[in-house]
């Protein structure tokens, strides 16, 4: 285990407001849009829930940056879901997980 110091880091919740053929639809361009984050560094976890009623993803930063990134997230934009964000002020991590924190 690694101590932070009070990391930003947040959670990004998406929840499916549109039938899921609309969601797929979107999916391509939402997965470009994963891609884009990882390779920004900003990205560090993406999934969907369980059972499929939306998406979660952990990210770097604080809670304004990441509700403007979430906002330009294909299906936030194409209004097949909404984005909700909580910021955390990580204090412990994994070890594997604290450089990408720092």
């Amino acid at each position: 285990m690694a101590r932070l110091d009070a990391a930003p880091v947040c959670v990004i919740t998406l929840s499916y407001v549109a039938p899921i053929e609309a969601v797929d639809a979107q999916m391509a361009a939402h997965v470009a849009w994963l891609e884009a984050g990882f390779d920004e560094g900003l990205l560090l976890i993406a999934g969907r829930q369980v059972p499929r009623t939306g998406g979660v993803i952990l990210c770097r930063g604080r809670r304004a940056e990441v509700e403007a990134f979430a906002a330009t997230d294909p299906f936030v934009s194409s209004g097949v879901a909404t984005a909700s964000v909580t910021e955390i002020a990580a204090s412990f991590a994994a070890d594997a997980l604290a450089p990408l924190l720092s």
